[in-house]
């Protein structure tokens, strides 16, 4: 295999990383807001939100707000509530998020949260 070609294992690593933040930062929001799910639920919603934000947010002019209608969608789609509360949970989700990947810098470590916009 090319080297070109190969995985790195960094990236692979900061992926991982970054995914296990984003559904933190989903799970902690979720279960706060609306008493349901588990960690398995929060890990699927970070990464389909990330991929509905991808499809959409490169669209010229209103592809963030289409972005972040998306990823609130997914948000609604995989827990039982509505636009409102939807919206609670990606805001909580958001919130933890920063905070999370804050005190991660801190410690040298650079982190993303991976499925949770703005992080």
């Amino acid at each position: 295999m090319p080297p070109f070609a190969q995985p790195h294992a960094g990236s692979l690593l900061t992926f991982a990383g970054g995914l296990l933040v984003g559904a933190f930062a989903i799970h902690v929001a979720g279960r706060y807001v609306t008493e349901f799910g588990e960690f398995e639920d929060a890990l699927l919603t970070a990464l389909f939100g990330a991929i509905a934000w991808a499809l959409v947010g490169w669209v010229p002019l209103v592809g963030t707000l289409l972005a972040l209608a998306a990823w609130v969608g997914v948000i609604k789609y995989r827990y039982p509530v509505g636009w409102g509360r939807a919206l609670l949970v990606g805001g909580g989700a958001w919130a933890v998020a920063v905070v999370v990947v804050a005190a991660f810098g801190l410690v040298g470590l650079d982190l993303s949260a991976f499925g949770v916009p703005g992080t």
